[in-house]
């Protein structure tokens, strides 16, 4: 018998929750149920156990994704289990997908070459650091780049620090004496041999990464895969990602080729010729080329984050290649697997509208001031009015706060957030800073609570959101 579902809603919510629920292929069946509020957000585990008096025959409870309280001891009380469901009703179908098929994002098959590029011009000890920061964003192996006509007299030194403390590392020179000292060092790559160089493969235990010579020559690469073939070592080819209008395109076919020409071969690709030398936002640059990666089975990468744009090019390749592989092994579409590198926009920015936004501010009956972000812009509201806008500054004559420095300056962060994320179609949670996925790095925490913050004198202190929206029931139900 298929498992019947109650779920529990707003007024606002009953008609869209219906209409997502009917339109789902669902294998259960379903009866959804009003409360007796208005607003889903504003429902609480107290509320459901005073209120709720029939399960319709349920085999479990979902309820929104904002309902607080304590949901195991709910679940005692009524003998069924109730969970939360997402935040947003448009989430439904997402949300009973990754139920019935959770993608395990530990799972990976690209490696991360990460390349020091101005590796001659540090001391060991900031080798070393450098390596340290990028492996915790995801590298598999430390590049040492040696720069043309610049001596690196501790090459040997660095490579045998690096290997003391676990690390794997390739040598990135077209210096047949760079690549001998690394390979002798003890490094376990070498980029980047060619039918010149290859001789360097009997000196010398490291895996080689051959390019072809002269630049484009698929010829070449064709001879040196060819000489090493079933020779029991092996061996990596880079056909070699060229930047936009400097060959960019015809690179790009070059991998497609070299993959039909040789199925089974291991592949690099540089994307760093792609992030760095193009000002924009280096997140869709990795999804592209990582994309292909992932259709080509290339399972090398070498990125840089020599570019202040690209610093965090490596942290974006390592979510990539687990969404990427997630993808690709359920033969699926790249999206709403994960969000870590939609930084900028959100998929469903504003979880309310309008309508919604004004029938909470009729529950308010405190001074403390809530803020809220539609498609139409900022709202920010409490028991003496609801204002609405899209500059702060146009908002800030109605606040009456100019007294109070301190409240001043928190209503002032929290607008500046909403209208940033009104700006950029990003989600907006008061006193809570804005998500920006793998491309911002985590914040430290502080002894400093945004809810209490006050300049001396100051007579009204903010409230938390979780006191807020505890006052916000209280007066609703004294009203229903």
């Amino acid at each position: 018998m298929a498992e019947h579902i109650l779920f529990l809603t707003g007024k606002l919510a009953e008609k869209q929750l219906i209409r997502t629920l009917g339109d789902m292929q669902t294998d259960f069946t379903w009866t959804v149920h009003v409360l007796g509020v208005s607003v889903a957000a504003l429902m609480t585990a107290d509320m459901i156990r005073r209120r709720l008096k029939e399960t319709f025959g349920a085999d479990r409870i979902i309820i929104p994704g904002r309902c607080r309280g304590d949901l195991d001891a709910l679940s005692v009380d009524l003998g069924l289990k109730v969970e939360r469901g997402p935040e947003e009703i448009h989430d439904l179908p997402e949300f009973f997908g990754k139920q019935r098929h959770p993608l395990d994002l530990s799972r990976y098959e690209l490696r991360i070459f990460a390349e020091i590029v101005d590796a001659p011009q540090l001391s060991v000890d900031d080798i070393v650091q450098r390596a340290e920061r990028y492996t915790s964003n995801g590298a598999n192996v430390i590049d040492l780049g040696c720069l043309p006509e610049t001596p690196f007299p501790h090459l040997v030194e660095a490579i045998r620090a690096l290997k003391l403390k676990g690390f794997e590392v390739s040598v990135d020179s077209l210096d047949p004496e760079d690549l001998l000292a690394g390979g002798r060092a003890g490094a376990d790559f070498l980029l980047s041999l060619t039918e010149e160089t290859l001789w360097i493969m009997s000196e010398v235990p490291s895996t080689p990464i051959l390019i072809p010579s002269p630049h484009g020559d698929l010829g070449s690469l064709d001879r040196m895969i060819a000489r090493l073939e079933g020779g029991g070592r092996p061996f990596i080819v880079d056909p070699i990602l060229d930047p936009i209008h400097f060959g960019f395109t015809e690179s790009i076919t070059r991998y497609l080729e070299v993959r039909h020409r040789h199925p089974d071969v291991e592949i690099m690709m540089g994307v760093g010729n792609l992030t760095e030398l193009t000002h924009c936002d280096t997140a869709g640059i990795n999804a592209l080329l990582l994309g292909i990666c992932s259709e080509l089975h290339i399972r090398q990468i070498l990125a840089t984050e020599v570019s202040r744009h690209a610093r965090t090019a490596i942290r974006e390749a390592d979510r990539l290649r687990r969404l990427m592989f997630a993808a690709r092994e359920m033969n699926r579409l790249p999206k709403q697997i994960d969000d870590g590198l939609m930084a900028i926009h959100e998929r469903r920015p504003f979880p309310l509208g309008s309508e919604a936004i004004e029938e909470l501010t009729k529950a308010i009956k405190d001074p403390s001031y809530r803020i809220l972000v539609s498609d139409e812009g900022l709202h920010i509201f409490n028991r003496n009015g609801h204002h609405t806008g899209q500059d702060p500054f146009s908002l800030f004559p109605s606040l009456g706060v100019e007294a109070d420095g301190g409240h001043a300056f928190y209503l002032g962060v929290e607008l500046a957030r909403a209208q940033i994320a009104f700006q950029l179609g990003k989600r907006y949670t008061q006193d809570q800073p804005l998500q920006w996925g793998a491309m911002a790095d985590p914040l430290e925490e502080e002894d400093i609570d945004p809810h209490t913050y006050k300049a001396a004198g100051s007579t009204l202190k903010p409230m938390s959101l979780a006191e807020r929206e505890h006052k916000a029931v209280g007066d609703l139900e004294g009203k229903t």
